[in-house]
């Protein structure tokens, strides 16, 4: 009797009081709440029985916020493990993605200002989100639909207690307060429905899209359960929520971008292929860039050693090669990631702001490469 409450004991959340999740097999309802899969109650963002939480070795930079990923499924199925591609995930899968920042001054602060932080130390740790302490800005859901993915963006209202359906979008004004009160004025942009598709159309001939994150690579990592600490790969197996999967030491790993016992190149190879490997790979939305950037590539002209652009435009800054070994002030990629301009800027959208740190990272990593690139005039 024991053994089988295991299983129901991982998926329950934190609050009992919600209805039963809500597949919506079509339409776009108005409201977050619509869904049962987040909801702010009692001062908390909690979810609901069944919904279970995940994260990335390396996430995707947007803004400096912070994510709380979800997944929900319909009982009796289960995705299917895959070594390198997304999982295939069933008819009535709900995927949900929460972005906020810390506060800062607390509750009683400007909720405009936000911090450009890395601490965690109010993340979703199994028990909710402590509205006092963080500011939600919006939730994206992707739904498997009988037809395929669908995406829709809710944003919260200022009150932090429903987030509404954005079909355009939304340009919300913020402030990122950094180490010693220094401040950078934004624009966060909520993108539209047909943006979230250029992103997640992974196969730019079918334009069908599907989830980046829930990759082998991304999720064979711990996380901080309400109950302990587990393998995600390992948890949604216990659950039920996947089949197939290896033993983690048995399953790719990428390597977390911030973790400086990894080596310089894993760690420069985990941040582009979170960030820039959904469109550049031979498939994807840039694949006539003939520029790789996901996990895959080798190390030569398809990564963009020595590579001339093929259509960059002003975006090259006068540099003439994608990476030039040994000399990253002359190449085309970290040029374009330190750059907010629209008409230079990589990636084209997610963002309004420069990633400090990660143009650093991919700065310091191409610094490290020997060989050298031929010019001809």
């Amino acid at each position: 009797m024991f053994a089988l409450a295991v299983p129901a004991l991982l998926l329950t959340a934190c609050s009992n009081q919600m209805q039963p999740v809500a597949f919506q097999a079509d339409g776009r309802p108005l409201k977050l709440s619509d869904w049962h899969v987040v909801e702010a109650r009692d001062g908390k963002l909690v979810l609901n029985q069944g919904v279970v939480p995940y994260d990335l070795n390396t996430p995707l930079f947007t803004d400096y916020a912070h994510k709380l990923r979800t997944i929900w499924m319909p009982k009796g199925v289960s995705a299917t493990y895959d070594p390198v591609d997304t999982f295939d995930f069933p008819v009535g899968t709900i995927i949900s993605k929460t972005f906020y920042y810390p506060k800062v001054g607390g509750k009683d602060g400007n909720p405009s200002d936000v911090a450009r932080s890395y601490d965690s130390s109010h993340d979703f740790a199994g028990e909710g989100l402590d509205l006092a302490q963080v500011h939600l800005v919006e939730t994206r859901i992707l739904v498997r639909r009988s037809d395929g993915w669908a995406a829709m963006p809710y944003v919260w209202n200022d009150a932090q207690t429903e987030a509404s359906l954005a079909r355009t979008g939304a340009v919300l004004p913020l402030t990122l307060v950094g180490a010693g009160s220094t401040r950078e004025d934004f624009n966060y942009v909520v993108p539209d429905e047909s943006q979230c598709a250029s992103c997640h159309a992974q196969d730019w001939i079918s334009r069908k899209i599907h989830p980046i994150g829930p990759k082998a690579r991304h999720l064979n990592r711990d996380y901080r359960y309400a109950q302990d600490s587990e393998n995600q790969l390992e948890h949604l197996m216990k659950v039920g929520y996947l089949s197939g999967a290896p033993a983690p030491a048995s399953a790719p790993r990428n390597a977390n971008w911030m973790d400086t016992h990894a080596s310089l190149d894993a760690r420069a190879r985990a941040y582009l292929d979170i960030n820039c490997g959904h469109c550049h790979n031979p498939k994807g939305a840039a694949n006539t860039t003939a520029l790789t950037l996901d996990i895959s590539a080798a190390a030569d002209r398809h990564l963009g050693v020595c590579k001339p652009p093929v259509a960059a435009g002003r975006g090259t800054g006068d540099h003439f090669f994608d990476i030039v070994p040994g000399k990253p002030d002359d190449s085309i990629l970290p040029y374009r990631m330190a750059s907010a301009d629209p008409g230079e800027m990589m990636p084209e959208i997610g963002r309004s702001t420069v990633h400090r740190e990660g143009v650093a990272l991919i700065k310091a990593w191409i610094a490290e490469q020997s060989g050298s690139c031929i010019t001809i005039h």
